[in-house]
């Protein structure tokens, strides 16, 4: 799919949820990869653009994996609500008042520093079983992703991001950004757009292209 090392320990996928030993069981490349299988298996199981309730925990690296996960269920097509630093109850909990449909908390529970992993959970109340976690590790390791791609004018929308400010991704010329909506409309209101190139708007915005497609 691109150049970057992908790193994935397929003995990670445990029964009932997914632990690795970071970065030398999983980088975030494979993160990424773990949050599109995960977003694959959600939609497949729900509908177009579920919303999806993300946290992380106490470790100092917790928020970068928190954001390759979301990355990948963005490419997917998820709508992705990130309520943060979080106990896993925190996160089940949210998954119910905001009445939204799957759940993914990154975090290695007990484990010592240097541990990673997810919890995560479509069904309200339950989290992955054995089945579910068979599924997911054969989507992720033989890459059978599925992405969100319907047609918005000139772009694609590939899947939205909630927390301070709305983002979205978009697939534009062959890469995949982040676009802050409410900043961009901002910018086009106060600027003289019409001869600006993608790429000047990218810098000027410090946008971040995540994937470039072959």
């Amino acid at each position: 799919m691109n150049n970057f090392k992908l790193v994935v320990n397929q003995n990670g996928f445990r029964e009932y949820d997914a632990r690795w030993l970071y970065p030398d069981d999983i980088n975030l490349e494979g993160i990424k990869h773990l949050g599109m299988g995960l977003g694959t298996q959600i939609v497949s199981r729900t509908k177009k653009n579920p919303r999806v309730i993300v946290g992380h925990d106490y470790r100092s690296y917790s928020e970068d994996i928190k954001k390759s996960l979301i990355e990948g269920l963005m490419l997917t097509g998820c709508a992705v609500e990130d309520v943060g630093l979080s106990l896993s109850p925190m996160v089940y909990f949210a998954q119910f008042e905001l009445d939204a449909d799957a759940v993914a908390m990154v975090t290695a529970s007990h484990n010592e520093n240097g541990w990673t992993g997810v919890k995560m959970g479509i069904e309200k109340a339950l989290t992955h079983a054995p089945e579910e976690m068979a599924e997911l590790k054969d989507i992720v390791l033989n890459q059978k992703f599925k992405f969100d791609t319907r047609p918005i004018k000139n772009n694609i929308k590939i899947g939205s991001f909630k927390t301070k400010a709305d983002k979205m991704v978009f697939d534009i010329e062959d890469q995949y950004i982040i676009v802050d909506i409410e900043e961009l409309h901002q910018y086009i209101k106060e600027n003289n757009t019409k001869d600006l190139k993608l790429n000047d708007l990218i810098s000027k915005l410090e946008w971040t292209i995540f994937l470039a497609k072959n």
